[in-house]
Protein backbone atom coordinates (compact mmCIF):
# COMPACT_ATOMS: atom_id res chain seq x y z
CA UNK A 1 0.00 0.00 0.00
CA UNK A 2 1.46 3.49 -1.11
CA UNK A 3 0.53 6.67 -0.50
CA UNK A 4 2.26 9.53 -2.84
CA UNK A 5 2.18 11.93 -4.99
CA UNK A 6 2.84 11.34 -9.13
CA UNK A 7 5.77 12.52 -10.70
CA UNK A 8 4.80 12.90 -14.08
CA UNK A 9 2.23 12.83 -16.67
CA UNK A 10 1.19 8.74 -17.04
CA UNK A 11 2.37 6.98 -20.25
CA UNK A 12 -0.51 5.09 -21.93
CA UNK A 13 0.18 2.22 -24.04
CA UNK A 14 -2.57 -0.14 -25.64
CA UNK A 15 -1.56 -3.54 -26.10
CA UNK A 16 -2.96 -7.10 -27.53
CA UNK A 17 -6.53 -6.52 -28.75
CA UNK A 18 -6.67 -2.89 -27.18
CA UNK A 19 -5.88 -3.72 -23.94
CA UNK A 20 -4.59 -0.36 -21.55
CA UNK A 21 -1.44 -0.61 -19.90
CA UNK A 22 -0.38 2.75 -17.84
CA UNK A 23 2.88 3.48 -16.66
CA UNK A 24 3.61 6.47 -13.65
CA UNK A 25 6.03 7.25 -11.39
CA UNK A 26 5.03 7.83 -7.83
CA UNK A 27 6.85 9.42 -4.79
CA UNK A 28 6.43 8.40 -1.21
CA UNK A 29 7.89 10.81 1.57
CA UNK A 30 8.57 9.52 5.03
CA UNK A 31 8.74 12.64 7.02
CA UNK A 32 11.58 13.52 9.13
CA UNK A 33 11.98 13.96 12.82
CA UNK A 34 14.14 15.44 15.55
CA UNK A 35 15.57 12.65 18.06
CA UNK A 36 15.73 13.43 21.78
CA UNK A 37 19.53 14.44 21.44
CA UNK A 38 18.45 16.84 19.07
CA UNK A 39 19.86 15.72 15.99
CA UNK A 40 17.71 16.32 12.85
CA UNK A 41 16.34 13.58 10.42
CA UNK A 42 15.81 14.68 7.14
CA UNK A 43 12.69 13.90 5.30
CA UNK A 44 13.29 10.81 2.92
CA UNK A 45 11.71 10.32 -0.52
CA UNK A 46 11.41 7.09 -2.14
CA UNK A 47 10.54 6.94 -6.00
CA UNK A 48 8.16 3.50 -7.47
CA UNK A 49 7.48 2.95 -10.90
CA UNK A 50 3.42 1.67 -11.13
CA UNK A 51 2.01 -0.21 -13.39
CA UNK A 52 -1.35 -0.41 -13.50
CA UNK A 53 -3.73 -2.39 -16.33
CA UNK A 54 -7.37 -2.68 -17.92
CA UNK A 55 -10.18 -0.31 -16.28
CA UNK A 56 -7.44 1.36 -13.93
CA UNK A 57 -5.00 1.86 -16.78
CA UNK A 58 -7.99 3.95 -18.64
CA UNK A 59 -9.07 5.54 -15.86
CA UNK A 60 -5.17 6.86 -14.90
CA UNK A 61 -5.51 8.12 -18.50
CA UNK A 62 -8.50 9.96 -17.71
CA UNK A 63 -8.18 11.67 -14.54
CA UNK A 64 -4.26 11.29 -13.34
CA UNK A 65 -1.64 13.74 -13.59
CA UNK A 66 1.59 15.28 -12.45
CA UNK A 67 1.32 15.86 -8.92
CA UNK A 68 -1.95 14.71 -7.87
CA UNK A 69 -2.11 12.29 -4.82
CA UNK A 70 -3.40 8.69 -5.09
CA UNK A 71 -3.38 5.90 -2.89
CA UNK A 72 -2.34 2.67 -4.72
CA UNK A 73 -2.72 -0.93 -3.75
CA UNK A 74 -0.69 -3.89 -5.93
CA UNK A 75 2.26 -5.94 -5.41
CA UNK A 76 5.70 -5.93 -6.07
CA UNK A 77 7.09 -7.16 -9.15
CA UNK A 78 10.79 -7.86 -9.83
CA UNK A 79 12.71 -8.26 -13.17
CA UNK A 80 15.79 -8.02 -14.79
CA UNK A 81 16.95 -7.69 -18.77
CA UNK A 82 20.85 -7.65 -19.82
CA UNK A 83 21.80 -4.21 -21.02
CA UNK A 84 23.25 -3.31 -24.41
CA UNK A 85 26.62 -3.95 -22.85
CA UNK A 86 25.76 -7.43 -21.52
CA UNK A 87 25.51 -6.35 -18.14
CA UNK A 88 22.22 -7.54 -15.92
CA UNK A 89 20.07 -4.52 -14.83
CA UNK A 90 17.23 -5.37 -12.18
CA UNK A 91 14.28 -2.98 -11.61
CA UNK A 92 11.51 -3.32 -9.30
CA UNK A 93 7.43 -2.15 -10.30
CA UNK A 94 4.29 -2.18 -8.24
CA UNK A 95 1.67 -3.76 -10.17
CA UNK A 96 -1.59 -1.99 -9.03
CA UNK A 97 -5.03 -3.86 -7.77
CA UNK A 98 -6.49 -0.95 -6.81
CA UNK A 99 -5.86 2.48 -6.77
CA UNK A 100 -7.72 5.13 -5.20
CA UNK A 101 -7.34 9.51 -6.40
CA UNK A 102 -6.88 11.67 -3.62
CA UNK A 103 -6.37 14.78 -4.82
CA UNK A 104 -9.76 17.29 -4.52
CA UNK A 105 -10.82 18.18 -8.37
CA UNK A 106 -11.57 21.91 -9.02
CA UNK A 107 -15.41 23.62 -9.17
CA UNK A 108 -15.71 26.00 -11.75
CA UNK A 109 -17.06 29.63 -10.72
CA UNK A 110 -20.67 28.41 -11.48
CA UNK A 111 -19.73 25.73 -8.84
CA UNK A 112 -20.15 23.04 -11.47
CA UNK A 113 -17.33 19.96 -11.89
CA UNK A 114 -15.62 20.65 -15.44
CA UNK A 115 -16.73 16.93 -16.90
CA UNK A 116 -13.58 16.15 -18.87
CA UNK A 117 -11.07 16.48 -16.51
CA UNK A 118 -12.78 15.53 -12.89
CA UNK A 119 -13.65 12.57 -11.52
CA UNK A 120 -14.86 12.28 -7.80
CA UNK A 121 -13.22 11.00 -4.82
CA UNK A 122 -13.07 7.29 -6.05
CA UNK A 123 -11.89 3.78 -5.50
CA UNK A 124 -11.11 1.64 -8.28
CA UNK A 125 -9.99 -2.54 -8.23
CA UNK A 126 -8.96 -4.29 -11.24
CA UNK A 127 -10.79 -7.04 -10.56
CA UNK A 128 -13.95 -5.11 -10.09
CA UNK A 129 -12.92 -3.42 -13.03
CA UNK A 130 -12.40 -6.40 -14.92
CA UNK A 131 -16.02 -7.90 -14.25
CA UNK A 132 -17.83 -4.71 -15.38
CA UNK A 133 -15.58 -4.25 -19.28
CA UNK A 134 -18.82 -2.68 -20.89
CA UNK A 135 -19.53 -0.11 -18.36
CA UNK A 136 -18.56 3.24 -17.60
CA UNK A 137 -16.70 4.29 -14.68
CA UNK A 138 -17.14 1.94 -11.59
CA UNK A 139 -17.85 4.60 -9.25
Amino acid sequence: MLIGNVGRDPEIRYVDQGQAVARLTMATTERGYTLQNGTQVPDRTEWHNVILWRKLAEIVERYVHKGDKIYIEGRIHYASYDDKHGKRQYYTEIWADNMELLTPRQTTATGSVPSATTVPHATVSTTAASDQEDEKLPF
